[in-house]
């Protein structure tokens, strides 16, 4: 453990922050899961899906969560699995 104040403080931050980080991570796997469910079953509110997909993974990139080319990677590839999805 640490033995200095200031590593005490870091040490609760990195805490604050890994819980805070796994909640974002685990929102946007479900978000992104809710997407290809929609466009596998051919739903009418796929873009809507999309739209608040993109959104929940451009937050995460912009808090450092996320790498902003994976974030970008993964709204590609979000993107063209709805557009594959006859209207």
């Amino acid at each position: 453990m640490a033995n200095h104040k200031s590593a005490i403080k870091r040490a609760r931050q990195n805490e604050i922050r890994r819980l805070r980080n796994r909640a974002v991570k685990t929102r946007v796997k479900g978000i992104i899961k809710d997407v290809n469910a929609a466009a596998q079953s051919e739903d009418k509110d796929t873009a809507a899906k999309l739209k608040t997909a993109q959104s929940q993974i451009d937050k995460a990139a912009k808090k450092g969560v996320l790498h902003r080319k994976t974030a970008a990677r993964k709204i590609s590839r979000l993107t063209k699995s709805v557009r594959q999805v006859p209207a």
